[in-house]
């Protein structure tokens, strides 16, 4: 299945955006369905990691400074352990799933990922790409899935409303986080342009 889109955003910079989409704490908070999201090395152990999950919110932009958001944004080559608990249908998979940043370049970030659940499993390539506009910026975004097991059998019908409003509901989070970066000091947009 392929899906591409578009989503502009308001009042913010590419540098923002950049350094919002690249922050694991800010996606795992705006990601429905995320339990945890975390950089691992090797093959990770799911129920170790959701054992040492917190509820702990660590601040996001605008609250968090930006050179500590810099320090833990994604790395290229890295290779991050997420939960992801959805309803897809009458089914209700907890796909495991290791996500690795193949690439890493202001404005462009691809990501691959690979994830399985009860008698279900994934693989996906991703990407975006950040372009400035007049009044903000524009996420140009890409993804191309191949489903298998009990969620591939309910089909494209099944699966293409449920994957739109997991992206809506993403982007519309993280465009509320943003907005208020845009409500502060013009001193916080200039650091974080200097980190990019």
């Amino acid at each position: 299945m392929e899906f591409n889109g578009e989503f502009t955003l308001e009042g913010v910079t590419t540098e923002e955006v950049w350094l919002a989409l690249s922050d694991p704490v800010m996606i795992e908070n705006a990601l429905p369905g995320c339990k945890f999201l975390m950089r691992v090395e090797g093959e990770p152990d799911f129920d170790e990691l959701e054992a040492e999950a917190t509820d702990e919110n660590p601040p996001t932009l605008p609250d968090a400074d930006p050179e500590v958001v810099a320090e833990r944004a994604f790395v290229e080559g890295g290779k991050y352990a997420t939960l992801i608990q959805l309803s897809v249908g009458s089914v209700n998979p907890r796909f495991e799933t290791v996500v690795t940043i193949d690439r890493r370049d202001f404005p462009e970030m691809d990501a691959s990922a690979e994830g399985s659940a009860s008698n279900s499993s994934f693989e996906m390539e991703s990407g975006m790409t950040l372009v400035e506009t007049d009044d903000g910026a524009t996420v140009e975004w890409w993804a191309e899935t191949d489903v298998f097991g009990r969620v591939a059998q309910l089909g494209q019908r099944v699966i293409n409303p449920v994957a739109k409003r997991v992206i809506n509901r993403f982007f519309n989070r993280i465009e509320d986080q943003l907005s208020d970066v845009s409500d502060e000091s013009s001193g916080l947009r200039d650091r974080i342009r200097g980190l990019i």
